[in-house]
């Protein structure tokens, strides 16, 4: 099943990275500040993503996807920096954090290149 511009399964995948960002944001230690401060703001770009991919699905025209993309693509990195910094900086396991980091770097790539296909597309259709 499709629902808009996207796969049911690719909307199922960013979605899937959410909860995951968010069972990682339940196990993190409240009783340090950073890692409080760093961990909601992985909360808030983490389940981001989820939710600029359901508006790309809903786009109205090839600018509006490539733009929800866009902000697609700028929480996944996000959601990659707090992670290394927590990982990094404030001793959270690797364990925890380097699936998420590596998916949020897969599904950058694929924003990517979704972005340049349909702007290429949109560009040949002129």
């Amino acid at each position: 099943m499709n629902k808009g511009r996207l796969s049911e399964e690719f909307r199922g995948r960013t979605k899937r990275f959410a909860t995951g960002v968010i069972r990682l944001y339940v196990k993190l230690p409240a009783s340090r500040e950073e890692i409080r401060i760093l961990g909601r703001q992985l909360l808030r770009s983490g389940t981001s993503v989820a939710a600029h991919v359901r508006e790309a699905s809903r786009a109205r025209s090839e600018d509006e996807f490539v733009s929800k993309l866009g902000g697609a693509l700028q929480e996944a990195d996000e959601s990659a920096l707090w992670l290394e910094l927590l990982r990094e900086e404030c001793g959270i396991q690797p364990t925890l954090t380097q699936p998420l980091e590596a998916e949020s770097s897969e599904l950058m790539a694929i924003f990517s290149t979704m972005m340049t296909r349909t702007k290429s597309k949109a560009e040949d259709g002129k």
